[in-house]
């Protein structure tokens, strides 16, 4: 696959990092790391498992890293598809070459995973409720409808590469890609993932109160347009 990018934002994820790095290259040459100001070994482990490493100098959050690792993955030749992909082992490349199979037998310009099509293992049940919330949230206020709004595995074209831009620099872009989605009139499907919630990823998720803080930044984005 030399014409796929996987992009991965990564803060302060020195134990698991090398091994994503090393699960992707089994599969993909290209794995764009966007070391987002870690205060930990992260980087040394990018360059050690062979990733690709763009280092910001201050932690600015998982938008404006992903905007970040997509700019520098155009750059690279003859790559004309994209991945997004977490940096805390919740992700599994077989679902990222699935969805890359739809994207290439489909006229679709993005392939968005879905949970709640497919599986959420270990996922407590707060957890479910929450995200569920999350999506008809997304519904109601984004202009498609989706499944599972808070994904962050996704697959997309050249086209979408060259004309998303996401602004806003932390865990709202979710919600903001999927604004992008309707108002670019990108093509889009879902498809079903498993998502992998370990002791380390859960410890490492976000917060509760996050839920209202995206609500609110994302209904303030609406009203200044």
């Amino acid at each position: 696959m030399e014409d796929v990018a996987f992009v991965v934002p990564v803060y302060n994820e020195e134990t698991v990092i090398g091994s994503v790095i090393e699960s992707v290259l089994e599969t993909c040459p290209h794995v764009v790391c966007v070391n987002d100001g870690s205060s930990d070994a992260s980087a040394d482990r990018i360059l050690e498992a062979g990733g690709y490493l763009v280092n910001h100098p201050i932690n600015m959050g998982q938008g404006a890293a992903l905007q970040t690792g997509i700019e520098f993955a155009r750059l690279l030749p003859g790559v004309t598809r994209f991945v997004t992909f977490d940096a805390d082992g919740q992700h599994r490349v077989e679902d990222a070459v699935r969805m890359l199979r739809v994207l290439d037998t489909t006229d679709v310009d993005i392939v968005l995973g879905s949970r709640f099509l497919g599986e959420a293992i270990g996922a407590t049940r707060f957890k479910r409720l929450l995200l569920k919330a999350a999506v008809r949230f997304s519904n109601m206020t984004s202009g498609i409808r989706l499944t599972d709004a808070h994904n962050g595995l996704r697959v997309f074209n050249r086209h979408v590469a060259d004309t998303l831009r996401i602004t806003a620099p932390d865990m709202t872009h979710a919600s903001e890609i999927i604004e992008l989605i309707a108002r670019n009139k990108y093509r889009f499907v879902e498809v079903a993932v498993t998502i992998d919630y370990s002791d380390y990823s859960v410890a490492k998720g976000q917060p509760a109160v996050n839920a209202v803080n995206i609500a609110v930044d994302t209904l303030l984005r609406k009203v200044s347009r």
